[in-house]
């Protein structure tokens, strides 16, 4: 479990903590974009933190800077010691599939501090499409083009050239475009989706399922190793899985889950899935499902369950 720095008597390694805390979430949403680990990326935070204490931080001039180039650095280097079972999640071939650690947030857009944390969230499908990316293009894509990295600060960390390491993020950016459809990000209209989802689910009611559905919307299903994982396109089809999952609705509740509305099933206070949406032009057009136990049991919530 990741821990606060802890300065010492000294007032420089308190100022070095105080500086760290400063760039922390910052951190934090880098080392998620490039693991889609909840907790592997706290992890790599603290390493961050460990390895700036080793480092002459009078040496130092772009703390910031620094630190982004330490934790992807970190974080390539976690990427590439993974297993086998996360190298390509969208492969139904492979006989698992991996939908990464969704943020969760409670289902209040009026809120302040939700629409920021909102903003500095991310959707599953596209943390989906980055695990199918090779490390050394995930770090360029994710600090180049969401941190605004240079490539000449890249290269070094993926030992290419700027050039090379411009091509990584080019090919990169190819996949995620190819792989992913721009979402609907009107929060008011995925609400009244997710409301009517959830109210079809309890009703039992197939047609109107169907109707919340794009013709084709594709479904994923994670339910840990070893278990029974889906993949499914088709609103036909997903609308039969979502049926199935609709027995948990009367405990369901609408949520944020990643950047967009979703759905947590808790039945008696005990988290079971999760389903995080895709939407476009007012219709469902990615469904993905976490129910995998393991995991579950240690989905942080930030909130009181229902």
């Amino acid at each position: 479990m990741s821990q606060s720095p802890s300065p010492s008597a000294s007032p420089s390694s308190a100022d070095l903590a105080v500086r760290f805390e400063a760039e922390r979430g910052r951190l934090r949403s880098v080392a998620y974009r490039m693991l889609g680990s909840l907790s592997e990326a706290e992890d790599a935070v603290q390493e961050g933190w460990l390895r700036l204490q080793r480092a002459d931080s009078d040496d130092v001039r772009n703390l910031g800077g620094w630190l982004t180039t330490v934790v992807g650095r970190i974080c390539l280097d976690m990427l590439r010691t993974r297993t086998a079972r996360r190298e390509d999640p969208l492969d139904p071939g492979t006989g698992e599939i991996h939908v990464p650690d969704p943020v969760i947030r409670p289902a209040d857009a009026g809120d302040p501090v939700t629409e920021a944390e909102l903003a500095d969230s991310v959707g599953l499908a596209l943390l989906v499409v980055l695990d199918t990316l090779a490390p050394a293009e995930r770090l360029a894509f994710v600090l180049h083009d969401m941190f605004t990295v240079p490539f000449e600060e890249l290269a070094p960390i993926v030992e290419r050239t700027p050039a090379a390491t411009r091509q990584l993020a080019s090919r990169a950016r190819r996949r995620v475009q190819g792989a992913t459809v721009p979402p609907d990000t009107d929060l008011a209209r995925q609400r009244v989706v997710v409301d009517a989802w959830l109210a079809a689910s309890r009703a039992g009611d197939f047609e109107a399922l169907l109707e919340l559905l794009d013709p084709d919307v594709l479904l994923r299903v994670d339910a840990g190793p070893g278990a029974a994982t889906k993949l499914v396109r088709g609103a036909l089809e997903v609308a039969g899985q979502a049926a199935f999952y609709g027995r948990m609705a009367p405990a369901s509740y609408a949520a944020f889950v990643g950047d967009a509305m979703g759905i947590v099933a808790a039945p008696e206070g005990r988290v079971t899935s999760i389903l995080g949406f895709t939407f476009r032009d007012g219709k469902v057009v990615g469904v993905d499902i976490i129910a995998d136990p393991e995991r579950l049991a240690a989905t942080p919530l930030g909130w009181p369950r229902p």
